[in-house]
């Protein structure tokens, strides 16, 4: 929720407690509970519009993919796990080249490019 873990909520709770008092705290927390009540019935408002003005073909739209994001990893990452052979069991580490130790007293070979 917005990052805030329990301890920060009780710290908030506590100041709200002390700022406004025990008397005025229920009226502000019906205030606070009607405007969330509402700001949540107009993005609820606003999500309907929006799938009634893209239409039948967009009736799976959700919200979420709009996310700059989630929407490149989602078309970037769809589809791979066709590439992939998932049944195909995994090759051992003996069938990969693996490099071989260079006997004692061998110099490794100088490669100018590597540095």
């Amino acid at each position: 929720m917005f990052g805030i873990g329990p301890l920060e909520l009780g710290v908030i709770a506590i100041v709200a407690v002390l700022v406004f008092g025990p008397d005025r705290l229920p009226e502000f927390a019906r205030t606070a509970g009607r405007l969330l009540r509402q700001v949540r019935q107009m993005v609820n408002n606003a999500q309907n519009d929006l799938r009634n003005e893209l239409g039948p073909e967009f009736a799976d739209l959700d919200v979420r993919d709009l996310n700059p994001r989630s929407f490149v990893r989602k078309h970037l990452l769809d589809g791979m796990d066709d590439e992939f052979d998932a049944d195909k069991p995994v090759s051992s580490m003996d069938a990969m080249d693996t490099p071989q130790r260079l006997p004692a007293g061998v110099r490794a070979p100088f490669d100018p490019e590597a540095t």
